[in-house]
C-alpha cells in the first residue's frame, strides 16, 4: 500500500512515498521514512493520532511539532502593532 510520511518545518518541507505492508502503523511508517522525531506526535488528515493507528492505502502521516507561539497571543500582538 501507498503512504506518503511528511514534516513541515518553518522554511521547508520533506516528503517521503513509501510502498508498505497492509497493517502498518503510522510509527512504522514514520520510522521507515527516516522522517522521525523521538515523541513526536503525529496526525493524518488534520487529526492527532497514535502510533499504534494502523494506516489505509492512501494516508498521508504528519510529523507534527509543536507551535513556536500561541496563535491567541500572535493574533493580539499583530492586533495591537496596527492599531498604533
Amino acid at each position: 500500500m501507498r503512504i506518503t510520511v511528511v514534516r513541515a518545518l518553518p522554511a521547508r518541507q520533506s516528503v517521503v512515498e513509501l510502498t508498505l505492508e497492509p497493517g502498518t502503523t503510522a510509527g512504522e511508517a514514520v520510522a521507515a521514512s527516516g522522517l522521525g522525531v523521538p515523541d513526536a506526535p503525529l496526525g493524518i488528515a488534520g487529526r492527532q493520532v497514535q502510533p499504534g493507528r494502523l494506516l489505509d492505502e492512501g494516508d498521508r502521516v504528519e510529523v507534527l511539532r509543536s507551535l513556536d507561539e500561541d496563535p491567541n497571543d500572535a493574533r493580539r500582538r499583530r492586533a495591537k502593532r496596527r492599531s498604533r
